[in-house]
This record gives C-alpha cells, sequence and structure tokens, in this order.
C-alpha cells in the first residue's frame, strides 16, 4: 500500500491499536506513529498513566490501577489490541506485566502485549540467552534490570548506559551518543543487543546499526508494536525498515 493518498489511507482504517504510555513519554507515539507508515490499514490510539520526573512513585511495581484506567478508555473504541508501552516490569519483575495482560482481558475483553513481553518472545523464538544492555538510565537502575533479566534466564555479557535519571532527559539522548553505546557493547559480541527504556530514541538507530554490526537489536519501543501487529493478523514483514525484528 505504499503511496496511498491520506484521504484513502484514512478511509482504508481497519485495524486499530490502543497503547497505553508514559505521561512524560515524546518517544512512544512517534515511533508507533513512524512503524505504522507501512501499515496504513492501520491506526493508533492513545492514553496515558502518570510516570515523569525522577522519583517514581511505584517503586517496587506498578501502579495498576491508573494503568487499568488507560485500558478501560480506549476500550470505549474498541481497539482490535491493547499495548502497554512501557519498560518497567523489565526491571522489577516480568510477572508484573503477565497480571495486568490478564487483568487488561479480563476487564475490557481485548489481547493485550507489552514492551517486556515483546522482549521476552522475541529472544525465545531467536534463541538469545547472552544479551547486550543499552539504556539511558543510571548505573543502579541498570543493575536492577541486569538482575530481573538475569532470573528470566537472560545473561547481560556487556552493558552501556546514558547515567541519566529524569525522563524528560531519556528522549534527548542524541542518536550518534546510542550509536556509540551500541558499538561498544556490540564487541563483546552478545547474541543480541536490547535497547530498553520508551522514552529512548533508540528505534531510529536499530536498522542501521543492526547492518553495520551484524546483530540482531530488539528496542523496546519498536516491540509491542510488531507483537500487536502481529496480533492482529498482519504479516509484519512491511515494516522492516525498523529491524530484523521484523521479519520474525
Amino acid at each position: 500500500m505504499p503511496g496511498i493518498a491520506p484521504r484513502d489511507a484514512l478511509a482504508s482504517h481497519r485495524i486499530f491499536i490502543g497503547t497505553i504510555t508514559p505521561s512524560g513519554n515524546t518517544i512512544v507515539e512517534r515511533i508507533t506513529l513512524a512503524i505504522l507508515r507501512a501499515f496504513p490499514e492501520v491506526s493508533a490510539h492513545f492514553s496515558r498513566t502518570p510516570v515523569f520526573g525522577s522519583v517514581d512513585p511505584f517503586p517496587d511495581g506498578y501502579d495498576t490501577e491508573g494503568m487499568l484506567i488507560a485500558a478501560r478508555l480506549l476500550a470505549h473504541a474498541a481497539p482490535d489490541v491493547l499495548v502497554w508501552n512501557g519498560s518497567k516490569g523489565g526491571s522489577i519483575d516480568f510477572e508484573l506485566d503477565h497480571n495486568f495482560v490478564a487483568a487488561v482481558k479480563a476487564e475490557t475483553g481485548i489481547a493485550c502485549t507489552t514492551s517486556t513481553l515483546a522482549l521476552d518472545e522475541a529472544l525465545k523464538k531467536t534463541g538469545v540467552t547472552r544479551y547486550a544492555l543499552v539504556s539511558p538510565y543510571d548505573a543502579a537502575y541498570q543493575d536492577k534490570i541486569i538482575k530481573t533479566f538475569a532470573r528470566e534466564g537472560y545473561e547481560c555479557v556487556a552493558s552501556a548506559y546514558a547515567d541519566l535519571r529524569d525522563n524528560l532527559s531519556f528522549a534527548r539522548v542524541a542518536a550518534a551518543d546510542i550509536a556509540r553505546m551500541l558499538r561498544t557493547v556490540a564487541a563483546v559480541k552478545p547474541q543480541a543487543i536490547v535497547t530498553l527504556c520508551t522514552n529512548f530514541p533508540a528505534g531510529i538507530v536499530v536498522a542501521d546499526m543492526e547492518a553495520e554490526l551484524g546483530i540482531p537489536i530488539y528496542d523496546s519501543t519498536v516491540l509491542p508494536v510488531w507483537k500487536a501487529l502481529q496480533m492482529a493478523g498482519l504479516d509484519t514483514r512491511r515494516g522492516r525498515a525498523w529491524g530484523g525484528l521484523f521479519d520474525l
């Protein structure tokens, strides 16, 4: 459907993806909408839940009720799939995301996925157990992620981070700095590189850096869009410009 006129593209929308994003996030909508340019029959719809600044009022879990409020509002539009495009579960416990998906399904009847669950699926599907981690976070938060992934059977063999703490600063990391961190961890030859944080603009460099490094890169903002498209029954290969993930 490349080259379709805007009016015809709007008329062709017949699959709806509802996405919950942290309130301080400026990257999720941009990446989602950019990917969906290759899928003109799909439209994205967004709702927010409070996540902002440098202090998390729910450091050991989710604001589940706030997230479910966002899911209920999106459910009013009867989307085909609901998405939590947030990576926090990857720093605490994957079970948080399993529980949230189950709660959304129970409340709305709509299938749901998350950044963390989509990542877990991609790693399992490609047989990855040794990964490298790149993020905008500080050392303490990076260590939390590594320990959480270790409990799921994933060994972090290299790590790079921007040492930031405020959510808005994550979105301002330059593409050149992200590429530099990716090159640094790639030197260890991991099976894959994970870029974690859905307000981190790593998704824009994934395809180019995969071509340069010869290593799969799985980005937490891109992953749930890929999985939602699959859940909606679409062939994701049209999204190949966003990385090899879309060939899975």
